[in-house]
This record gives structure tokens, C-alpha cells and sequence, in this order.
């Protein structure tokens, strides 16, 4: 018997996973955010996350190359900075829990196979929608819109939960129901009047 609740595609970066970008990637080469950034090609990231190049491609562009070493030494260090959202992995253990649909629906290059080794997020969600992956990146359009056409269900009855009203606005454009995210008890009261969790006590 089909599901009677929406469909729910969530972000991954400071959603459900901390992002290491302000903090731990920079510390890796020891230079603050804002050297690195204006160091780096601002095209690599995007290409990088659209699945257009490859991590050695990447690495060309974005800080002039890293030998072998050094990137077994930076996914490491990845590895070790990638946590859960505080209250996130109970509330997902409660989604998956009361069989609530879930998938990625996040901008982000083969780092999330990372993610997963550390946090094995897969156990309560498919990464399904993950830009580099799908070639789409929030807020195109496409990247809400080829997620519905995959799971055979219309946008509205999909539930999109993202950090940045940016992403959200995307797919209220394409008709699905959108929440920002905020923390995970305020996300947790949200959802439980979509879906049969307990609301934070």
C-alpha cells in the first residue's frame, strides 16, 4: 500500500552533517577561509560537485595540485571532521524508524562516499539525488524536478528540507513543500506534523 506521507529529500551540508568547508578544509592547509578562497579556480568546486571532473582534476584547479599523499592525507582528514547536526541521527533514526521515505537531494562531489563510510548515513536514507551524481545542482530547477521524476511522484508530494531559503525557494518553485533549516528540535516539531515521530520532549 502506497505511502499516505510526502516524500522527504534532504540536504546533507550543515543539515544533517557538519560542514567542514569553514573550518576543517582550511585548517588542512593551514590558511584561513578567505586566503583560500581567493586562491582558488571558483569553477573547480562547481564542476567538482556537478561530477564534471575528477578529485586529481579537481585539486589542478583548486590549489595547483596535490600529490598522491597529500590527498590520501585530506580525505583522512575528512573523514575525521565529518559529524552529525546536533539531534540529527536520532531524528533520522526516528524517520527511518516510522518508514518515512527518505533521500539526499544535496550539492556535493564523491566526498559524500566519505560521509557514508564515517557516519553510515545510508542506513537511514538513499543517496539518491547527489549532485555529482545526478549533474544537477539546487537550486536548478531540474535538480527538485529530476528527483520527482525518478520516484514517479508529483514535487508537491515531496517534503525538502535545506539550511539556505535559496535552495528551499528552488523547489518551491517546482511545487514541493520546503522547510529551512533551523536546528534539529525545530525541524524534528516540523516534521512530526507530517509524520508519526515524536515531537522534541
Amino acid at each position: 500500500m502506497p505511502s499516505t506521507h510526502p516524500v522527504l529529500l534532504l540536504d546533507i551540508m550543515s543539515t544533517v552533517v557538519e560542514d567542514p568547508y569553514h573550518d576543517a578544509i582550511p585548517e588542512f592547509f593551514d590558511m584561513s577561509l578567505e586566503a583560500l578562497n581567493q586562491q582558488k579556480d571558483p569553477s573547480a568546486w562547481v564542476d567538482f560537485e556537478r561530477g564534471l571532473i575528477d578529485e586529481p582534476t579537481f585539486f589542478e584547479r583548486y590549489l595547483d595540485g596535490l600529490s598522491d599523499a597529500d590527498r590520501e592525507a585530506f580525505r583522512d582528514h575528512l573523514h575525521e571532521a565529518y559529524e552529525f547536526v546536533p539531534g540529527m541521527k536520532a531524528l533520522l533514526e526516528d524517520l527511518a524508524q516510522a518508514g518515512v521515505d527518505m533521500h539526499a537531494l544535496s550539492n556535493y562531489p564523491i566526498w559524500w562516499k566519505i560521509i557514508d563510510r564515517k557516519l553510515d548515513i545510508r542506513s537511514y536514507l538513499d543517496w539518491t539525488f547527489v549532485s555529482c551524481r545526478t549533474g544537477f545542482r539546487k537550486p536548478e530547477a531540474e535538480a527538485y524536478l529530476t528527483a520527482a521524476r525518478t520516484l514517479k511522484v508529483d514535487p508537491w508530494d515531496c517534503l525538502f528540507v535545506d539550511d539556505r531559503e535559496l535552495n528551499c525557494n528552488g523547489a518551491r518553485a517546482c511545487a514541493m513543500s520546503a522547510i529551512r533549516f533551523e536546528d534539529a528540535d525545530t525541524l524534528r516539531s516540523r516534521l512530526a506534523k507530517v509524520y508519526p515521530i515524536e515531537p522534541p520532549v
